[in-house]
């Protein structure tokens, strides 16, 4: 990489949550009920430096983000999302990953029924069940962030956060190494 580019070291936790943020609104912008989505990121600057032609196609001007991201081949429907994790490996020039997905949420003691009942789809059922799209982030250096946003929820509550959801964080950086 160029002298100018952004590497995992100089990678801020403002420049992940920028990333994360952008990239749950672009999933956002198409709604609910959607598969897994997976983006590499990479340094803008090295995008300037590289490929100035798209940059231009991607109507970066200004400053532009720190990183910009590039959507990938979503996970396949019938492959476990830690399989399909462990199975992916990225270039040198892509410094941050990032997956976003949906799953239904329970409070706490919700869960000691849905065990005792034995029923995999029961937690859908739940009337206490509430679907959550979750964006994470990981980036080379071991950072993590994290968005979260309900849905049925304001369009602007989304609780971000480095460790949220630190188990998919994990799985997520581990593809980066």
């Amino acid at each position: 990489m160029a002298d100018a580019d952004l590497t995992e070291t100089d990678l801020t936790e403002t420049d992940l949550l920028a990333a994360v943020l952008d990239i749950e609104g672009h999933v956002e912008a198409g709604g609910w009920d959607q598969p897994a989505q997976l983006f590499g990121l990479v340094p803008t600057a090295l995008l300037r430096a590289e490929r100035p032609d798209l940059v231009d196609q991607l109507g970066l001007t200004g400053p532009g983000p720190a990183l910009t991201s590039f959507e990938q081949a979503r996970p396949p429907e019938d492959q476990a999302l830690g399989e399909f994790l462990a199975g992916i490996t990225w270039p040198d020039q892509v410094v941050a990953a990032a997956i976003v997905l949906e799953r239904i949420v329970l409070p706490p003691e919700a869960e000691a029924d849905l065990a005792a009942s034995g029923d995999p789809l029961a937690a859908a059922r739940d009337p206490r069940a509430q679907e959550m799209r979750i964006a994470v982030a990981a980036a080379r250096g071991g950072r993590s962030m994290c968005a979260l946003r309900m849905r049925g929820g304001a369009d602007d509550s989304v609780l971000t956060g480095a460790d949220l959801v630190p188990g998919l964080a994990t799985a997520l950086l581990d593809t980066l190494r």
